[in-house]
């Protein structure tokens, strides 16, 4: 038999999971010297991702990325295998059987948790659903946000957080021409909320929102942006880190921050949206739905950059209607491959799959954040399935070429047996034409489908 990686035996890898680490490392396989094809398989019937379900709808640029992604589509050694679930409609073993590598870059599917009393009470949810709900996303589809209230929380001062909090400080107008989920518009134009709170457990000199995303909320058309003077006060610490010219997109938040502080309030505005800082939730109390947050105030301790907020057993409460969380994500296990319960990643060794005591796992790899946790931005994938790619073509002559592999046709074969409908890139191209055709008439970019047999009846 030839060797593995030419004309005649091409190497089969199958990626688990279409986000951009998974197009990412198909990119890297497909431009290599290496004789590939490339499967990716996805869950849903749509393809990239956070970058369809993640991305703010107001943030369109974002999603350009797809345009790159249509690229490595179009090339003839790419294969899209979706709605399918790996470890349900096809087992990780079945994979390794049919292919030679197995990546898996499915993301970090959930949210850390508070771990605090009152975190499972009706109005307190988690920023993945309300992100998915008002992306459109089939998982969230039929979840209830009660925007009726006065006031919402927001646990968190990452990206995310911001997106959160900007979507409920916008107005219908303001959302009306992004490719928001008409459900979700439709709620929100309902909101009643007047004032929203970003709360974080470090001071304003460690808040992780990029400078873009903070100065948004200058701009709102019905919310004034407001921080309290006092709020921020800085140790010498921070301002050692202010002053390091490597921190300065931190040094740019900050003085976003103090320009909020200086503001006049414009009265025409009927919201308000607090930044807060040095607060850790510590409970959440109501009945049988949320009713007030319990926050202790918070001490900043340890050298520049390693600074950690410990509780100072002073605390303060605060009346509210729902809050959402947003410390951080995590990802969930698949049968048969090793998991990392503390961390919420599957263990490895620079993209190669090991068991938790560091032994290597033959054939498995991995990319994105189910490798490295939920860091960076979109490009940031870029670099971490290279580097895993890289290790797996190094692995080349560990492989077992002598075994014929059957690739996607196997995997068809057992999906074929099941019944389950798999969808192509062609497949997509259909969906994704009609969201677009959908959207035209309300000056949207695409109206999503958000029930999966609904984009299924588009190629049915």
């Amino acid at each position: 038999m030839d060797n593995l990686g030419t004309d005649n035996n091409p190497l089969l890898a199958v990626i688990v999971g279409s986000g951009p680490s998974g197009f990412y490392a198909a990119e890297a396989l497909i431009k290599s010297d290496v004789k590939i094809k490339v499967d990716i398989i996805e869950r849903l019937p749509s393809p990239y991702g956070l970058v369809r379900s993640g991305v703010a709808p107001d943030h369109q640029k974002l999603k350009q990325a797809i345009n790159l992604y249509k690229k490595i589509a179009d090339t003839p050694d790419f294969n899209l295998i979706a709605n399918v679930t790996v470890g349900k409609d096809v087992s990780v073993e079945e994979l390794c059987e049919s292919h030679h590598a197995v990546i898996f870059t499915c993301g970090a599917e959930t949210d850390r948790k508070l771990g605090i009393s009152g975190e499972e009470l009706k109005g307190s949810h988690t920023a993945t659903e309300f992100v998915g709900w008002y992306n459109g996303h089939p998982d969230y589809r039929d979840l209830e946000f009660d925007l009726s209230q006065d006031v919402a929380v927001i646990i968190g001062q990452g990206n995310v957080a911001a997106d959160v909090s900007r979507i409920l400080s916008k107005t219908v107008d303001e959302l009306r021409h992004t490719d928001i989920a008409q459900h979700a518009l439709d709620v929100l134009a309902e909101s009643k909320l007047k004032e929203i709170h970003v709360i974080g457990r470090r001071g304003p000199a460690q808040a992780k929102f990029t400078p873009k995303e903070l100065r948004e909320f200058g701009e709102l058309s019905d919310c004034n942006p407001i921080v309290q003077e006092q709020d921020l006060a800085l140790n010498d610490e921070s301002k050692k880190e202010l002053e390091e010219k490597s921190n300065i997109a931190n040094k740019k938040i900050y003085d976003l921050f103090t320009n909020f502080s200086k503001r006049e309030l414009d009265s025409n505005k009927s919201k308000k949206c607090f930044f807060s800082f040095l607060l850790g939730p510590k409970e959440i109390t109501g009945n049988t739905s949320i009713e007030k947050l319990i926050l202790e105030k918070n001490e900043l301790s340890g050298e520049a950059f390693k600074q950690s907020a410990k509780g100072t057993n002073e605390t303060i409460e605060i009346d509210v209607g729902i809050l959402f969380r947003s410390i951080g994500y995590r990802g969930i296990p698949i049968v048969g491959v090793p998991f990392h319960e503390s961390w919420g990643t599957i263990p490895n060794e620079k993209g190669r799959v090991t068991e938790n005591n560091g032994a290597i796992v033959e054939q498995l790899y991995t990319a994105g954040w189910i490798k490295r946790g939920p860091s960076g931005i979109i490009g940031t994938n870029r670099a971490c399935s290279v580097e895993t790619v890289n290790c797996l073509l190094d692995d080349l002559t560990k492989f077992n070429s002598e075994i014929k592999k059957s690739g996607a046709e196997g995997i068809y074969l057992i999906l074929n047996d099941k019944n389950i409908r798999h969808v192509s890139f062609d497949d997509w191209a259909e969906i994704d034409a009609k969201e677009v055709e959908l959207g035209k008439p309300k000056g949207k970019p695409r109206e999503k489908y958000t029930y999966i047999d609904e984009m299924l009846s588009v190629i049915n």
